[in-house]
């Protein structure tokens, strides 16, 4: 942590020691005076969740709703993000998926109203299709109530979680009065696509006279425009790639004396600076990437509740999501190592080739007068061009119920939940140049200009036709791309039971159940190839130039800043004009995996005066088979494999609440956990992006995650909102699981051939042990103005410098100061992690995203008690997202999604 954000934070913490403690009695006797107004906005939600963390007996943390349909952020993963040890990832501009204490996202579990959701995922990355958390994204937050993330776990909930389980409630129409009404309307806008779209919720909640039925309603349409710009490097191999472009001579030994060919760092080349150049890493390519996608999301929940006595109550919820995550990829990359001859000028320093230059290729086009004649196909630089059409549906339905008799309550309910996602289909093509290129590089800039403009589409052409059979039909035809088609689908039923039976004494409540669930993840493929049969160029086809600024604050220099790249409808037309070849079901890439779990737990409740608690233990049983395709015959044919595995897991749990006095309590927590492999990784099966030749394996042996995990906290609570807490987490993790980056041999279905691809697949690493601290302090401070504020530290030891924990950020900030006076509302929110690690890359590179600040700000005005008009800006930083290999002069990418700008209103009656 830099100092100018060590100062940020400890001024914040030092002003609610100070003013906080100062003003608590202040506070406190303004809320007595205050008693009969009923409050909502800002202080309403964070005094509601305090007081819900308070009252639980586990270390928990809680985020209420401002207002039916109000809650804290347009997205909940943002608004979990600002509790302590809490992170997302940010890569695509908005918070999708959560990280707890530094663990996987995978690896912490959502439940709505109790059960999973399945997740489905638009098929952006190979590497993270079919993970076991819910896109928070595609949650409309406007049916939340509440969300409860428990840090240490109860037997009653469910196993699978490493880090933390985030329990969210939704609205629920006896809750809620009759003819309750909540809607909102905006227009939201992206300053780097230059485009808006407007969004809007309606919320309505009916209950009869006898308040014993009710209906509640909510649709919700949110539409993005998101352009990313990113400069992606693929990877690094080493400048000896570069060795075709040098002589050199040996002694008997085999030594080399004498080296000829280009300067190295502005010399002719030794034996020394030529060894260096050749153990130095190279980056494989440096691509321009222009990513356009719309994000439209649209959803309807539905509950029904009926309670036929006092003691008696069914409900039914149902959920669908429509998303549609159309985007459409233009990548212009150099390849230097594909022109290991004709290299010059070379730069190297710090164990890195920093820069280049590549003279033009001896590039001899087809010549259709004459197609025996020689060519010469030997290209140093790419366009690509990928338009996926995706769409991805979730649906889910439960019914519940539950019943008191007496001191007894049971209680149960049953579901159906299925999503699906994909490419339908997904167009690529592939153009190529002959024209040299210098590159040169460093952390925080990239310049690539090369010997043709590459805004002029003649540039970018396809001319390497060959001498082939393509359905049956001799000639000479070129392989311009492939139509794919590819889809995810995620779906479980489940069934649960429960009973708790209240008593007087120690031990005041028992409670046992049992659960049910059969899942199902699985992925199919099925591919074609494209092909022309006469030479072609960019200027054929309907084109257009990538936005004039579209780098802008990424350090990006030279001519390949704006490029030439086709339409989306110039991709289409192109690919159904040329000749089609299918290249049938790609079975590398299919799997499915069914998974079943059974499980049964006991808890007991307990109080004997100031001190409370729970204990229980939970027993799981899971049975994975993986079903999926192998070949031996380099893709000629596929063989179906199947692979089970069992294993029983018994998890017990123990909860302790001391009271110290009626607002200082000392919370202990112990457990042992699980966690379960993602789906992917458990398939034997690869899913890849056949332009950018990487993919994602999986590992259908892996073991799961286990680990101890200890918890503590002192937590004072003063005046109505105020708090201050200190919480420790330790966590012993047996058989981690991080991915590693392989070149390897797999079959090509746009091409219909072998082809080396970099894939990441997961193995079992060795043990990990977590430890960290989190300082939390929330409170009014005066004349309308609060704060929130926390930081969290995180460490991982794994016993050796190879591995690293995925996702843990040293340290996690979160500084949230608030105005709220009469009608006006504002809140400044700054969230900040240190850089964590991501995968182990090529050549046993350790990839890292490196450290992120995310600054928002919202602010509203109640022009009545109904109607309210809101204003908010995200990412007003418009922060690079910057990902690194080792060290962080080894750029693998930079990305800027662009700032976020909404205006609206919401009204309520």
């Amino acid at each position: 942590m830099n100092y100018k954000q060590c100062v940020l934070v400890t001024t914040a913490l030092t002003s609610i020691l100070v003013g906080g403690g100062a003003m608590a009695q202040e506070a406190a006797g303004s809320a007595d005076a205050a008693t009969e107004v009923v409050v909502t906005g800002i202080r309403h939600s964070l005094q509601n969740s305090i007081k819900a963390k308070k009252t639980t007996d586990a270390i928990v943390d809680v985020i209420t709703a401002e207002d039916v349909g109000k809650f804290p952020d347009t997205n909940v993963a943002e608004s979990l993000s600002h509790l302590p040890g809490f992170a997302v990832d940010r890569q695509f501009g908005e918070g999708e998926k959560v990280s707890i204490h530094g663990t996987d996202p995978a690896l912490n579990r959502i439940f709505i109203d109790g059960h999973a959701i399945a997740s489905a995922d638009w098929g952006g990355n190979p590497n993270d299709i079919t993970g076991r958390t819910f896109n928070y994204a595609m949650l409309a937050p406007e049916i939340i109530g509440q969300a409860k993330a428990y840090k240490s776990p109860e037997a009653w909930i469910d196993e699978g979680s490493l880090g933390g389980t985030v329990m969210i409630e939704t609205r629920k129409p006896l809750d809620l009065r009759s003819g309750t009404l909540s809607a909102s309307a905006g227009y939201e806008y992206n300053d780097r696509s230059e485009k808006g779209n407007a969004r809007g919720s309606v919320l309505y909640s009916w209950k009869n006279d006898a308040h014993n039925f009710g209906v509640l309603v909510a649709a919700t349409y949110d539409k993005q425009n998101l352009y990313r710009a990113g400069i992606e490097y693929f990877g690094y191999s080493t400048g000896g790639d570069l060795d075709g472009s040098f002589a050199t001579t040996k002694d008997s030994s085999g030594k080399i004396t004498a080296v000829t060919g280009p300067n190295i760092n502005g010399a002719a080349p030794t034996p020394a600076s030529y060894a260096e150049m050749n153990a130095a890493r190279m980056p494989c390519c440096m691509n321009f990437a222009y990513f356009d996608q719309t994000r439209e999301r649209k959803g309807l929940n539905v509950a029904v509740q009926w309670k036929p006595s006092d003691d008696s109550e069914v409900t039914l919820t149902a959920l669908h999501i429509d998303g549609d995550y159309t985007n459409f990829s233009q990548s212009e990359y150099s390849v230097a190592s594909w022109a290991g001859n004709r290299a010059y000028d070379i730069s190297v320093g710090n164990g890195i080739v920093t820069g280049a230059t590549v003279g033009a290729t001896p590039y001899v086009h087809f010549n259709p007068a004459n197609p025996t004649a020689a060519t010469s196909y030997d290209p140093n630089a790419q366009l690509d061009t990928n338009l996926r059409k995706t769409q991805v549906l979730t649906d889910s339905i439960n019914l519940a119920g539950k019943i008191n008799l007496g001191a007894w309550k049971l209680s149960g309910n049953a579901g159906w939940t299925k999503a699906t996602g994909g490419k339908n289909p997904e167009y690529l093509a592939s153009f190529q140049t002959d024209a040299g290129f210098t590159f040169g590089f460093d952390q925080n800039h990239t310049n690539v200009n090369y010997t043709s403009d590459p805004s002029d589409p003649t540039t970018f052409f396809k001319g390497d036709l060959r001498d082939m059979t393509v359905n049956g039909v001799k000639g000479y035809y070129t392989q311009i791309g492939g139509i794919a088609y590819e889809k995810y689908t995620d779906q479980e039923k489940y069934g649960q039971v429960d009973a708790a039976y209240t008593r007087e004494g120690l031990f005041n409540k028992v409670l046992f159940g049992l659960k049910y669930s059969d899942h199902d993840n699985g992925s199919w493929s099925h591919g074609s190839a494209i092909y022309l049969q006469q030479e072609t160029d960019l200027s054929d086809y309907d084109w257009t130039l990538s936005p004039a600024n579209l780098f802008s604050g990424l350090g990006a220099s030279g001519n390949a800043t704006q490029f030439a790249t086709m339409t989306r409808e110039g991709v289409v037309s192109m690919l159904n004009g040329g000749v089609y070849k299918d290249q049938g079901d790609n079975y590398g890439a299919m799997f499915n995996v069914n998974e079943t779990n059974a499980a049964a737990y006991g808890q007991v409740n307990f109080s004997d005066g100031k001190a409370h608690g729970n204990m229980g233990v939970r027993v799981v049983k899971t049975r994975d088979q993986s079903d999926y395709w192998s070949s031996s015959d380099n893709g000629a044919t596929f063989t179906p494999q199947s692979v089970v595995q069992d294993y029983t897991d018994i998890l017990p749990s123990v909860n302790l609440v001391y009271d110290l006095s009626d607002n200082l309590l000392l919370k202990a927590g112990a457990a042992k956990v699980m966690a379960r492999p993602r789906y992917g990784q458990l398939a034997g099966s690869f899913t890849l992006d056949d332009q950018k030749l990487t993919g994602g394996g999986g590992n259908p042996y892996l073991d799961p995650y286990r680990s101890l995990n200890l918890e503590g906290s002192v937590e004072y609570y003063f005046g109505k909102g105020g708090l201050l807490s200190a919480e420790s987490f330790f966590r012993d993790i047996s058989s981690y699981i991080i991915t590693k980056t392989d070149d390897l041999s797999l079959y090509n279905v746009t091409e219909g051939k072998m082809t080396t691809y970099a894939v990441s697949s997961p193995f079992n690493a060795q043990n990990a042990k977590v430890h960290g601290l989190a300082l939390q302090a929330q409170t009014d401070i005066a004349w309308g103005f609060g704060i929130s504020t926390n930081v969290t530290y995180a460490e991982a030891n794994t016993g050796t410098k190879e591995y690293y924990m995925p996702y843990l950020s040293k340290y996690t900030v979160n500084v949230i100061p608030y105005y709220e006076k009469g009608p006006w509302q504002a809140r400044l929110s700054y969230s900040y992690r240190t850089k964590y690690f991501t995968a182990i890359g090529r050549k046993g590179s350790k990839d890292f995203t490196d450290s992120y600040t995310q600054v928002d700000l919202s602010a509203s005005y109640d022009i009545n008690d109904r109607i309210s008009f809101y204003a908010k800006g995200l990412n007003l930083l418009d922060e690079t997202y910057y990902q690194f290999s080792s060290v962080t002069i080894a750029p693998t990418s930079f990305y800027k999604n662009g700032r976020q700008f909404m205006v609206g209103f919401n009204y309520k009656m």
